[in-house]
């Protein structure tokens, strides 16, 4: 993965997580995430839910996944993004080790109450990143 590729990743606070749900149908959903011990990490915080996270459910059910950050700006000699692709795994918070750790650094309401889980570890299998400033360079 080229440096300014993995930066992007660190830097940015939203990513967005492509899965599978039941019926096999295409789902995208904004989720907070960090970087640590070669994965991406993600937790279901302490929003109200009833019974387990759809998202949940559906990387149980099929655990491959994508996770998408981006960088927008209004000069599109700017643009670029990242997606990593993997297997998921979803973990209790005994299990989280250095993804809370990662998680609680990166997120100041993390901090303020730290998500109780579950947790979703994306092990890179794949990286696609495109930059315009690295498209204009060809």
């Amino acid at each position: 993965m080229p440096a300014w590729a993995a930066a992007l990743l660190e830097r940015e606070r939203v990513g967005r997580l492509g899965l599978l749900d039941d019926e096999g149908r295409p789902r995208v959903l904004p989720v907070t995430y960090a970087v640590a011990a070669g994965a991406l990490w993600s937790a279901v915080d302490d929003k109200p839910k009833t019974g387990e996270p759809a998202r949940v459910r559906y990387l149980r059910r099929r655990p491959q996944a994508a996770l998408t950050a981006d960088r927008y700006d209004d000069d599109w000699t700017r643009l670029a993004w990242v997606q990593v692709l993997g297997d998921v795994e979803v973990l209790d918070l005994a299990e989280s080790g250095e993804g809370l750790d990662a998680l609680t650094a990166k997120y100041e309401q993390y901090r303020a109450a730290r998500p109780p889980g579950p947790f979703l570890r994306l092990a890179p299998e794949r990286v696609v990143c495109w930059s315009a400033e690295d498209a204009g360079r060809r």
